[in-house]
């Protein structure tokens, strides 16, 4: 029980300065999708003003839309990627973490085990 307490706080304590990375990844999202609604919206505008479905009126709009999608897109991709990257590689620290807890455990216990054997004690 004590080796997965320990295990959880050096784990979290890597994994909360890159919890930026998570909020990014999702919150980006949502600006470029907002980005691309106004976008279109903005081209409803500019057919409902001139009466006109030419592509001269929906353009802007579109090209507004498609370009907060891509900087929507510029922006949580790397989020995500870094976000994934770091996270395994702490996912990775636990584990190595958790072994080396294991076989400090093992070494521990066979070093009192001799020393109590040294002393005329007897490990139960």
């Amino acid at each position: 029980m004590g080796r997965s307490i320990g295990q959880r706080r050096r784990t979290r304590a890597f994994a909360e300065p890159i919890a930026w990375l998570g909020y990014d990844r999702r919150g980006v999202s949502f600006v470029g999708l907002f980005g691309t609604v106004w976008g279109i919206m903005t081209s409803f505008e500019g057919i409902a003003a001139s009466n006109n479905t030419s592509l001269a009126v929906v353009a802007p709009g579109i090209a507004e839309a498609l370009f907060a999608t891509a900087l929507g897109l510029f922006a949580a991709i790397p989020a995500v990627v870094f976000y994934n990257r770091i996270g395994a590689e702490i996912g990775n620290y636990g584990k190595r973490l958790n072994s080396f807890i294991g076989v400090f455990e093992v070494e521990l216990s066979r070093q009192l085990s001799k020393k109590g054997d040294r002393n005329g004690l007897r490990a139960a």
